[in-house]
């Protein structure tokens, strides 16, 4: 049985109850989980799990033979099989990196180039263009802000495989194509400003990324760009 991913339908989960499906190693599964595992730049989330007579630190969450691994630190004791566990996010972390996630959408929708990379981090996040201009860092970094103030409401939702096929230009990314083979696509929207396939965890509204600017744009070969953003605050 695969995991259930809760903060697929709704990121501000910061814990949930869930039975432990197997373990390995250091590794834990369970049938559902608040936990995001590593993909699509974001990082795996981070936090405790805690059961009748343990508790361990989940130091990172990995996709594990097609399943969500929650992988514990070195030396923990894994929680027997059939045991019910209570998960909890390291919860600022994940926070930090859903404004991050959601404001590397408003930099992807000023610049309009194909996204051949990116990389999301609590500190600094990128995305890399397929492009040979010149980033005007002030004028970006104005229209990212007015983007964050204009408070656009952001949400998902699900569409079928077939649909996605018949509008292939809701694809931004160059490198990486939406997991498939799963029946339907999840998509995330900024009301008026971006449409795209993505499956990580995001804010509610773009007021909620707070002060953001644009950091060091770097030359990344003859026909790309790496554009990386801090928070401030």
């Amino acid at each position: 049985m695969k995991t259930k991913e809760l903060f697929r339908d709704d990121s501000y989960l910061k814990s949930c109850s869930a039975t432990v499906t197997a373990t390995g190693e250091n590794r834990v599964f369970v049938d559902r989980t608040v936990f995001y595992p590593l993909g699509g730049g974001q990082p795996g989330d981070t936090g405790t799990i805690s059961w009748d007579g343990g508790n361990a630190r989940i130091v990172d969450t990995r996709y594990v033979d097609g399943d969500i691994g929650h992988i514990l630190e070195d030396g923990a004791k894994c929680p027997p099989v059939a045991a019910n566990v209570e998960l909890e996010l390291d919860w600022d972390r994940r926070y930090v990196h859903m404004r991050m996630h959601t404001a590397m959408h408003l930099l992807g929708s000023i610049l309009q180039y194909g996204v051949t990379g990116g990389n999301i981090s609590a500190t600094k996040s990128r995305l890399d263009f397929d492009m040979t201009d010149t980033v005007d860092k002030e004028a970006v970094s104005t229209a990212l802000a007015a983007l964050v103030a204009e408070d656009h409401a952001v949400s998902c939702r699900w569409i079928s495989e077939e649909e996605l096929d018949a509008n292939p230009e809701l694809v931004r990314t160059m490198s990486v194509q939406p997991p498939r083979g799963r029946g339907s696509i999840r998509l995330l929207e900024i009301e008026g400003i971006d449409l795209q396939p993505c499956g990580g965890t995001h804010v509610r509204s773009t007021a909620e990324i707070g002060a953001v600017r644009i950091g060091k744009v770097e030359k990344k070969g003859r026909q790309n760009r790496r554009v990386n953003i801090h928070l401030d605050g």
